[in-house]
């Protein structure tokens, strides 16, 4: 087997091919396509697969072009949403490709048609698990889901731990390395509960990112335009707090707990201002909301601070469903100049444990 990695940044495209100069090319990157078109030529590799791990938000993948450029198969999960896929697989499949044996992985909480992929020693894991201390892929976008993470991950526990873990990122030149290394050192390999595991994702939120979203529906669309959507430069974007602007994690906040926070809203405190960060969904959840709350998404607060700035009399008190977001907030708030800001401690868990 041949197997390298071809870019020269954080998005990483693996190369594989065999002795008939058959090649397959995994997770590749639009900004990269005449860069594998002369490598393919100049090795003399006959491109007969593409394959995306998911559909991606932080790049524009070179799938759809590549397979216009020679004619071959890409392949994706039968959940993924870009029209132009022509193969499509499942967890569980076993696909032989230029005399290689892939196991095919369904590990959906990244987002829902993310696949992993076993071939000989190797554990390609897209998204679904970065290495070591970044975890894995951000689970706030759409399809993403903290639980179904959790679900995905337990699949390893079957998987041979000498395999080596490739991911689809690195920003920080970390090295592959054993999937029994993983288990040591990847925090998302730590966790021994689903609700520890979601609350440390909630605990870990990366902030606004709407652009991440562009990029989504630009390779939904299946865009051979480098350009279809603006994308930063040098941004860790999937990594956990990648998109967060630099210094607010530092950012102390004060918090306020439920029993004060119904006291003043009992006295009809003219100075509160109630911003509850959920998404709008989670207001009709099992926890419900506090009557009389502005509801502004995180992943919407940046391009909303002005609608807070006209509350600057007023003490703002940040909710959400554990205080991980609300704190998170909290830091975005002042970081723009906002210093009457409170965090709801415990958010609305522990405003329903006090029987509010």
């Amino acid at each position: 087997m041949i197997f390298e990695q071809l870019n020269p940044h954080s998005c990483l495209t693996y190369l594989i091919g065999n002795d008939e100069k058959k090649a397959i090319l995994i997770d590749p990157v639009i900004d990269h396509f005449q860069d594998y078109m002369t490598l393919l030529k100049d090795r003399e590799l006959s491109l007969t697969h593409v394959i995306d791990t998911h559909a991606h938000a932080d790049h524009i993948s070179a799938g759809a072009s590549l397979k216009d450029a020679f004619g071959c198969e890409y392949i994706m999960h039968e959940s993924a949403s870009p029209k132009c896929v022509t193969k499509r697989v499942k967890g569980g499949d076993e696909i032989n490709l230029n005399g290689f044996d892939f196991k095919v992985l369904h590990t959906p909480g990244h987002t829902k048609d993310s696949i992993s992929l076993v071939v000989e020693d190797k554990f390609l894991t897209g998204d679904f698990l970065f290495l070591e201390d970044a975890g894995a892929g951000r689970d706030d976008l759409p399809g993403g889901d903290p639980a179904e993470h959790w679900e995905s991950l337990k699949l390893i526990e079957n998987l041979d731990e000498s395999l080596i873990v490739y991911p689809a990122h690195e920003y920080r030149k970390r090295k592959p390395s054993s999937l029994k290394n993983q288990k040591k050192l990847n925090p998302h390999l730590q966790k021994s509960n689903k609700e520890e595991f979601i609350k440390y994702l909630e605990d870990l939120k990366l902030g606004p990112a709407d652009w991440m979203k562009d990029v989504l529906k630009a390779n939904y669309i299946c865009a051979k335009d480098p350009n279809a959507a603006w994308i930063p430069l040098d941004t860790p974007a999937c990594e956990v707090k990648g998109t967060m602007e630099k210094g607010v994690d530092e950012i102390e906040v004060d918090f306020i707990d439920s029993v004060s926070l119904k006291k003043r809203i009992d006295e009809n405190d003219e100075r509160l201002f109630l911003l509850d960060v959920r998404e709008k969904h989670e207001l009709n959840d099992q926890l419900g909301y506090i009557n009389g709350i502005k509801n502004i998404s995180i992943t919407k607060l940046i391009k909303n601070l002005n609608e807070i700035k006209k509350e600057n009399d007023k003490d703002v008190v940040i909710i959400c469903r554990s205080g991980a977001r609300a704190h998170t907030a909290g830091q975005i708030l002042k970081k723009s100049g906002i210093n009457n800001v409170l965090v709801l401690e415990g958010g609305m868990i522990l405003w329903r444990q006090n029987r509010f």
